[in-house]
């Protein structure tokens, strides 16, 4: 059948039927495979029910797939709806419930600015939905949705009319309220619940004129979301005392308020929620899919439903069990995101409580609270604040400004044209911490409804306007069929930006319109200079103030390790930045450790993934701060020029001078708070007492009027029996006693200690609620060292620069500011006073009474120490300053590097050398020796404190399965080729293709020549891999695992459809949240060949990837993988962290197929010391956790669970296999089965035997040969084997997750006895299937997709695979997405990346869904005539994309945005040409597209590699960050460009270079011809009047090109070089 008729049905359920025969999108060949699939269908996770939407798939082709959902019966239990709030309100909140509820999704709204109310509109917000579907995602059952819902103003005419039926008189709309009520399902409390609702409503003196039950059609709702479905009714009420809107609404609030705090005292309190409560807006939603939500509620189809506006939103939700009142939109918001810093602005919140003060409350403030939930998801308490604010007198646009500022510092545009924005800002950022974290928040009070984006501008938004008056915002284009003839105007949404839709006077106001009508509404500027004053910067001290014995003697008191000061604070202070280091953490946890650490090193932060992303802190620095204020935070719902009186800090570090400033300021009245407690009369109980008394102290301060409290451990004399309490403690007990005593917002806590010196430690201090720290031993540390004579005389002698003693101090404190945004910005949090008592931290190793006295609301999983406990640690180090013996120089406790009598590493050099002996002479009784040596080594990981028991007599070895099937499970880690050397990764690949195992590629492509077998191998030597020695005939050095990171290196078509396995690495155990880097001098040619970039150029992979800024992002790019490459399973690897189950549940419903669990002692080639030590999790908690969750939420069938970090043994792979993996990762130890000596110098390019070196004289050392790393892997799967015997079991199917096959060792550590591991040995049930079933399952699949339609039209096939010439024209809709991805990938296959001759001429007409033309191949020309939404052209490799609006549009096309945000992410060639503009971050990672565009968004051109690319128009912040490689050249009209772009790397000049200016024009005329460009045509019409007007961005390794070197013979002079503006 020809393709054209084929593809006529290709309209979506809003086209008329009549216009189509009823053939159908007929994918025999599919369906028949489709039949066989197992009965979990293709596990779809996104497409519930197989589809984008049923209705769309259903109109496009008749015959749907019918999918089996015989599996009801066997879910595991639903989780009762009843556990959901307890009676006893905790004052802190919780980080165990706010990890358990992560969300993300789709959303829009459509307004008329008549005013005009219709049904269209309704019908248009369902349709819109629709095409929303693949944005949400679905539960176990593929049928409950996530939520979908809608907010639309209330349908008198619905109601007036049922009220008439029922004979009640009609509603009087100006005063009656309309509840939408969920209500418990069992009658005699559903009966309870409606008393109280209507007895409550009596004493507010409101009428209640009658209850309507809902109609819904039950017979569409999934299995799980009719378990927990509420009974849906509406309450009508009469509000007779005010007459005035906002006093009506605020009436209704309060009267919600109290039937809330009412209920719950009751046991169905859980299962009451007003949806809405309001006489303007109502909401319907519910736990449903987004098709479904209009055939669930009746009253949705029906004409008398009619509204002037509303909003739609689709929820992806990655926590277990989806609720019915989480669903969205909410009272006031849909909110597309997920906040990062939503522990601490629920603690400030709380905090709040007692000084919020209105008049429009009449004295009824109590009423309100709680102000917060922390069992609520993100959204919802969003909601719930923005609510408050907008109750008590403030508008909807002037709520989200203060909850969700913009980054306005050195905004270029705000600060010139809008200072009045930039004071608005300025004056509540003391007084309310930012809402930060990736956001789309839709907004309306009934009057106006509008929309605006987070500061970093993650989440996607575009809207249009029509020429009928309607207004659109949506998360993406196409999700409705428009007349673009009636567009008038096209646009998106950028960081931080708003528009808004007044309903009521019928206008649209965009961004800085809507900032400037609310910030002029008050005098800021003038309240700000009248009170608020900044802290003047202070000269750092220029002698030492104390001897150097007593600097000892404090450094030992205080817990400093010669490591500490030599390798942290001297290197610090040397070069101004945090050191670096290799190899991961592998000594024991603190509270296992036989060496006394100090409190901090029980915390690990915590990181972003997947939920939200990391900021890149130095290429996107711009969106962040580390300000702070100090003093009261006044009454938020006042205005007024009080509370501007704060202090504001440029960041949180304070030297001595600075803090002196500090304690003279007579507004702050401050007070100093001693820390120390006595042990005089024994040490029990005694620091205990202290922090009470301490807390008391703090208490009365506060009460006296002070503003700030400085927690002091400085002290003329140190007393052997008063030692200072751990720092972090004190901070921690008074910020929680200030909170749980209401006086928290009354001061702020700064600490002056000596017990800081690492990034990590000033984190943790922030994180628990100072304000800011006076490091004073480190600075002292500082002086000292740069006084000393070595210092001096390395100085002199050139050795090390040259730096005043001043300049070390200031280097230190840049160092740790630095460094604490990378803290900030693992998070995804920008702000450093969202940061402060946000508690991102959890702790391993503290029992509850120290987490509940200091620490409340952190996660403490396995317990620990007592405070008594902690009390004795510290003082272990307090008496070394003043024994005898004391040695007259710190102690090194050996945690950073390996030294005899130190702390116990996992590898080691002892450990190597046992393991080379064994793996070289394969020898099993040196592997035996090996694994003695590892049984008896001291506690190290939580394992080693279990083992194995047993429920059965063991059996004879020879009945228990082959090394050879273990051995399948085995894979080895993602080491990049460029971190190790060709040899080793080689080696590696050899060793687990022979073994049936798999081998990771890492990041960074790989060579091509490694995909044959070889058949040229003499005496163990082969011509195609000259360098390796012990090769066979047969053997394959490809990966089978091929890694897809965030630098995107060496990812070509070809890369990905050579995988057997294809993995997004999402985090490193080693350093999550945090990028990588390949030093310039490990790039050699070969490297820069395989990464498509230059040779000696250092190489970046930014912490996030620019594609994933949430859970339906990550969906969005497996989805590409499993287009281009249908045969490769996908996985995604994250790292171990509380909260990583409900991570895992939405990586899964995203449709991978195997998540991988790494622990935090992973290694690394190069990474702060901060990020090795400090973040990240131990695997057994996160493999448990992972296991557990997908269980309980029937997911676990879905996906294989892989673990890695660490694993050096048998028993590791029987301990994981029992906690629920399927297969287990070795990193470091099979590099040191290879020959890896553990030097621990990778990052420095000098391995010794040329494992991680790039020098040809050191890789010329390298000993591996694969047979090596085979000895090892058979090793361990016989001592798998023969523990396996041991317990009585024949196969390791039979013990993965039987956890009941573990028990406690009996065995005593150091520091306490305390641990638990119950939630290790806890068990929630096994899956369903064996391990084995799992793992065979098939790929799973994408569904029908476009790509199908094509590769089966036989013109095409017969193009393809005879190379030669088609042309063919398309419909396209939003939701076909990765459209060209799997021809390019059936291509790529057959022809590898440039051999294709034929070529594939194909027009796409319509709305293109996401990641339009990923992975195109030269040959391939594909124009679009509509627009696209984000990601075109990601990754492609070659060809042609042309991207244009229809003919007739009302708007003119270059100032419309026609394609989405991060086009070209990670390409490769080709080229590209859009008449219109682009989003943000167009050209990420472009190694060498040549692209011409009409306008873009921010972050331009980032971490650009090579390529060219021409902007006809305006771009916005940050242009060329991290950009080393490939020409820019912007039009710059109207002379605004110089200010935005970033200088760091690249320089700006004219286009003088004729080579240049030929490029330019060339590329020009291209895109006119291509797209008839009218802004093209101009600029070539007048080229000698608008070739001045360009500027060119010229990255160093571009310098000396003919385009960019206007005397290119000759020399490099006549540059033009703008150093600012």
């Amino acid at each position: 059948m020809a393709l054209q008729s084929l593809y006529r049905l290709h309209q979506p359920a809003y086209a008329p039927s009549s216009s189509s025969s009823p053939s159908s999108r007929s994918l025999s060949s599919l369906q028949s495979a489709e039949a066989k699939r197992l009965i979990f269908g293709d596990f779809n996770g996104l497409f519930c029910r197989r589809s984008s939407s049923r209705s769309v798939r259903r109109a496009r082709g008749g015959q749907q797939i019918s999918r089996s959902r015989g599996l009801h019966s066997n879910w595991s239990k639903i989780r009762a709806a009843s556990s959901v709030l307890p009676n006893n309100q905790k004052k802190v909140v919780n980080l165990e419930d706010i990890i358990s509820e992560r969300g993300a999704c789709g959303v829009g709204f459509i307004a008329n600015l008549r005013h005009k109310a219709s049904h269209a509109i309704i019908s248009d917000a369902l349709t819109a939905l629709g095409c929303m579907e693949h944005r949400g995602g679905c539960g176990a059952d593929n049928d409950s949705g996530d939520g979908a819902g809608v907010m639309s103003s209330i349908p008198w005419d619905l109601f007036n009319n049922w009220a008439d039926k029922q004979g009640i008189a009609l509603f009087n709309e100006s005063n009656t309220g309309v509840g939408m009520v969920f209500l418990p399902k069992d009658e005699v409390q559903l009966k309870e619940a409606k008393t109280v609702i209507v007895n409550i409503m009596k004493q507010e003196g409101l009428e209640v004129l009658g209850w309507r039950p809902v109609p819904t059609n039950v017979s569409v709702v999934g299995y799980y979301a009719r378990e927990t479905m509420p009974n849906i009714q509406q309450v009508f009420v009469k509000v007779e005392k005010e007459d005035n809107v906002d006093d009506i609404e605020r009436e209704l609030y309060i009267t919600r308020k109290l039937i809330e705090r009412e209920a719950k005292q009751k046991e169905w309190g859980s299962e009451l929620y007003f949806c809405s409560l309001s006489n303007q807006t109502i909401v319907y939603k519910g736990m449903l899919r987004s098709e479904v939500l209009g055939q669930f509620y009746l009253d949705l189809q029906s004409e008398l439903y009619k509204s002037p506006f509303a909003i739609y939103h689709r929820r992806y939700s990655t926590n277990t069990s989806p609720r019915w009142p989480l669903a969205q939109p909410m009272r006031l918001l849909g909110h597309n995101g997920e906040i990062n810093t939503i522990q601490g602005n629920l603690n400030w919140m709380q905090s709040r409580e007692s000084s919020i003060k209105s008049p429009v409350w009449r004295g009824r403030e109590n009423e309100l609270r709680p102000f917060g939930d922390s069992r609520a998801s993100d959204s919802a308490n969003l909601d719930s604040a923005a609510e408050l604010l907008l109750r008590s007198g403030r508008n909807a646009e002037e709520a989200l400004m203060i909850l969700v500022p913009e980054a306005y510092k050195n905004h270029p545009t705000l600060t010139i044209k809008y200072p009045e924005v930039v004071d608005f800002y300025d004056y509540y950022k003391g007084q309310m911490e930012a809402w930060d974290g990736p956001a789309l928040l839709l907004f309306s009070d009934g009057k106006t409804v509008g929309a605006c984006l987070d500061r970093n501008g993650l989440r996607p938004a575009r809207y249009w306007r029509t020429v009928d008056d309607m207004v659109y915002v949506a998360s993406e284009v196409g999700v409705l069929p428009m007349d673009e003839s009636k567009v008038i105007m096209k646009g998106r949404l950028g960081p931080g930006m708003m528009i808004s839709v007044d309903l009521i006077n019928g206008e649209v106001y965009e961004n800085t319109e809507v900032k400037k009508r609310v910030a002029l509404a008050s005098p800021y500027r003038k309240w700000l200079e009248e009170n608020s004053r900044t802290l003047k910067p202070s000269n750092f001290l220029n002698s030492a103030l104390m001897e150097s014995e007593t600097i000892l003697q404090h450094q030992q008191a205080y817990g400093y390790s010669s490591e500490d000061v030599q390798m942290v604070i001297e290197s610090m202070a040397s070069q101004g930045k945090e050191p670096t280091f290799c190899m991961g953490d592998d000594i024991p946890l603190a509270a296992l450790s036989q060496k006394p650490h100090m409190l901090y090193d029980y915390f690990k932060q915590r990181f972003a993934q997947v939920t939200n992303p990391p900021i890149d802190p130095l290429r996107e620095g711009l969106v962040m701060s580390l300000e702070v204020s100090l003093g009261k935070r006044g009454n938020i719902l006042e205005l007024g020029p009080d509370n501007a009186a704060q202090v504001v800090l440029s960041s949180p570090v304070l030297n001595e001078r600075e803090l002196d400033l500090l304690v003279k300021d007579p507004h702050l009245k401050p007070q100093i708070l001693p820390t120390f407690f006595d042990i005089k009369k024994g040490l029990d109980g005694s620091l205990e007492r202290a922090l009470r008394r301490l807390c008391e102290a703090a208490d009365e301060a506060v009460r006296g009027g002070s503003q700030l409290l400085i927690l002091s451990d400085r002290s003329d004399e140190l007393e052997p029996t008063r030692p200072a309490i751990p720092i972090l403690l004190a901070v921690g007990a008074v910020h929680q006693h200030l909170i749980q005593n209401g006086l928290r917002m009354s001061a702020s806590i700064i600490a002056d200690t000596a017990q800081c010196f690492s990034t990590h430690q000033f984190a943790c201090l922030i994180g628990y609620g100072a304000s800011a720290i006076c490091p004073y031993l480190a600075l002292e540390t500082c002086r000292q060292w740069r006084l000393s004579t070595k210092t001096v005389n390395l100085m002199r002698n050139g050795k090390m620069p040259t730096v005043t003693i001043e300049q070390a101090q200031k280097n230190f404190c840049k160092a740790v500011k630095s460094g604490l945004l990378k803290i900030l910005s693992k998070m995804g949090i920008s702000l450093l006073s969202s940061y402060c008592g946000a508690q991102i931290f959890e702790i391993y190793g503290l029992g509850h009474d120290v987490v509940d006295l200091a620490f409340c609301g952190s996660v403490s999983k396995v317990g620990g120490l007592t405070v008594d406990e902690v009390a004795r640690e510290t003082l272990s180090f307090w008496v070394k300053a003043f024994s005898e013996d004391t040695a007259k120089r710190l102690q090194n406790f050996g945690f950073i590097q390996f030294r005899p009598g130190g702390e116990y590493h996992g590898n080691n050099p002892e450990m190597s050398k046992l393991l080379h002996k064994a793996v070289r002479q394969k020898s099993e009784t040196a592997f035996s020796i090996y694994q003695q040596h590892i049984a008896n080594r001291p506690i190290n990981v939580l394992r080693d404190l279990l083992e194995f028991k047993s429920d059965r007599p063991p059996i004879p070895v020879g009945k228990v399965e082959s090394a050879s099937s273990i051995v399948e499970r085995f894979c080895t880690g993602g080491m990049s080729l460029g971190a190790i050397s060709r040899e080793t990764h080689e080696a590696i690949a050899i060793a687990m293709n022979r073994l049936g195992g798999k081998s990771n590629s890492g990041e960074g492509g790989e060579d091509p020549i490694r995909w044959r077998p070889l058949s040229d191998v003499v005496d163990g030597y082969s011509s195609t891999l000259p360098h390796l020695k012990g090769l066979q005939n047969g053997d394959t050095a490809t990966s089978a695992i091929k890694q897809v990171a965030s630098g995107r290196f060496g990812v070509t078509p070809t890369f990905l459809v050579n995988a057997d396995q294809l993995e997004i690495k999402i985090a490193q155990g080693a350093k999550p949240g945090e990028g990588g880097q390949l030093p310039g001098k490990k790039v050699s040619a070969y490297i820069a060949r395989l990464r498509n970039s230059k040779p000696g150029v250092p190489l970046i992979s930014p912490p996030p990837h620019h594609d994933i800024y949430s859970i339906e992002d990550l969906a969005q790019l497996i989805f590409d993988l499993h287009q281009v490459n249908p045969k490769a399973k996908v996985s995604v690897k994250l790292v171990a962290e509380a909260g990583i189950g409900t991570v895992a549940s939405g990586v899964a419903k995203g449709n991978a197929d195997i998540i991988q669990i790494s622990g935090h002692d992973g290694g690394t080639g190069a990474s702060p010391i901060s990020s090795i030590k400090h973040a990240g999790g131990p695997w057994e908690l996160g493999l448990t956790e992972t296991h557990q969750t997908l269980i309980e939420n029937g997911l676990r069938e879905r996906v294989i669970l892989r673990v890695d970090g660490g694993l050096k043994s048998g028993m590791d792979v029987m301990m994981a296999a029992a906690m629920g993996a399927d297969e287990y990762g070795f990193g470091s130890v099979a590099m040191i089965a290879t020959g890896c000596v553990m030097a621990r110098i990778c990052h420095t390019n000098n391995c010794p035997v040329g494992v991680a070196s790039q020098r040809e004289e050191l890789r010329a050392r390298f000993p591996g040969v694969p047979g090596d790393l085979v000895n090892f892997f058979l090793f361990v799967a016989e001592e798998v084997r023969g523990m396996l015997a041991q317990l009585g079991y024949e196969k390791l199917d039979d013990i993965i997750g039987r956890t009941d096959l573990l028990r406690p060792r009996s065995i005593s550590l150091v520091k306490t006895q305390q641990l638990d591991l119950s939630y290790i040995l806890s068990s929630v049930g096994l899956p369903k299937w064996t391990s084995t079933q799992i793992r065979s399952q098939d790929v799973h699949t994408n569904g029908p997709v476009l790509d199908d339609i094509l590769l089966s039209d036989p013109q095409i096939a017969e193009a393809i695979e005879q190379e030669k010439v088609v042309h063919k024209t398309i419909k396209i809709y939003n939701v076909d997405r990765a459209v060209c991805g799997r021809v390019a990938g059936v291509i790529a296959k057959k022809y590898g990346d440039t051999g294709f001759a034929g070529q594939l001429n194909i027009t796409f007409t319509g709305s293109a869904g996401q990641s339009f033309g990923c992975f195109l191949i030269p040959g391939m020309n594909i124009r679009l005539v509509g627009e696209a939404n984000d990601y075109v052209g990601k990754g492609m490799a070659g060809g042609e994309l042309v991207v244009t609006p229809v003919q007739e549009t009302g708007f003119t096309p270059e100032d419309a945005t026609i394609v989405g945000n991060t086009c070209l992410y990670g390409a490769t060639g080709g080229q590209i040409f859009v008449r219109g503009k682009a989003g943000e971050r167009f050209a990420v990672r472009n190694s060498l597209v040549e692209a011409v565009v009409e306008g873009t968004g921010d972050h331009c051109c980032e971490y650009m590699t090579g390529g060219c690319v021409v902007v006809l128009g305006k771009v916005g912040r940050n242009v060329a960050a991290g950009m080393t490689g490939g020409l820019t050249y912007i039009l710059d009209e109207d002379d605004t460009l110089i200010p935005k772009v970033n200088k760091e790397i690249v320089k700006i000049q004219r286009v003088v270079a004729p080579a240049g200016q030929m490029q330019l024009r060339s590329l020009i005329e291209a895109h006119v011809e291509k797209t008839g460009s009218s802004k093209g045509t101009s600029i070539l019409k007048e080229w000698d009047r608008y070739l001045p007007l360009f500027w060119q961005l010229v990255p160093p390794s571009e310098e000396d090109t003919p385009e960019a070197c206007a005397d290119f013979e000759s020399t490099t002079a006549g540059q033009v070089t703008v150093q600012s503006a």
